[in-house]
């Protein structure tokens, strides 16, 4: 019979994870096993998230940690949060949080809000990954996982950063995966359509 817990004795932090595609895979971590941190910058939506995998992983161990990942000290708090659930370790980073404030044709782009999605879809990956990685490469080893979007290869008009934030998430996993192989900790960049999420507003 195969293991009905596969990842028991693992420990995974989802950004991104009170909500949308982070949630969904927070639940499935939780489900097969591992103990499991979520983060995200809304307390509210986090513990309807932490109730959302309790409720389809009863016996999973759960921590939620406001967390904005434009914030780098809160970043490192996260990561350090999911190390001590995992008694010292961490094994695996999903960065899902992301969305976009910037939309519109490229003539009429404001800079603010351009600014902001660069920060949350794309800098907010890079410090998941830099505290993240290197919590991984002290335990021996890991799995980073960043949620980048069929835009970021397919041009979607009036997208506004959203397309170049995302396209950037993929460079940053490609030159992340080359420096970090060499320490048994590997980076992916996956790239979904249109999810029926609360961020597209179905």
């Amino acid at each position: 019979m195969p293991d009905p817990r596969p990842l028991a004795g693992t420990s995974a932090l989802v950004t991104g994870g009170g909500s949308g595609i982070g949630l969904a895979v927070a639940v499935r971590l939780a489900a097969d096993g591992a103990a499991v941190t979520i983060a995200g910058r809304s307390a509210d939506r986090l513990a309807e998230g932490e109730a959302a995998i309790r409720a389809a992983a009863p016996e999973a161990s759960v921590t939620a940690v406001p967390t904005d990942v434009t914030d780098e000290g809160a970043v490192r708090a996260a990561v350090g949060a999911a190390t001590d659930a995992g008694g010292g370790r961490l094994d695996a980073v999903v960065a899902s949080a992301g969305g976009s404030e910037s939309i519109g044709p490229v003539t009429h782009l404001d800079v603010e809000p351009w600014e902001r999605t660069l920060a949350t879809n794309l800098t907010g990956t890079m410090l998941a990954l830099k505290h993240g990685a290197a919590a991984m490469v002290r335990g021996g080893g890991g799995s980073f996982v960043a949620i980048s979007s069929l835009a970021s290869t397919t041009p979607h008009p009036w997208f506004g950063a959203y397309g170049p934030a995302k396209a950037g998430i993929d460079q940053l996993c490609r030159q992340a995966a080359d420096e970090l192989g060499p320490s048994n900790v590997r980076v992916n960049s996956v790239c979904p359509g249109l999810i029926r999420t609360d961020l597209v507003g179905f």
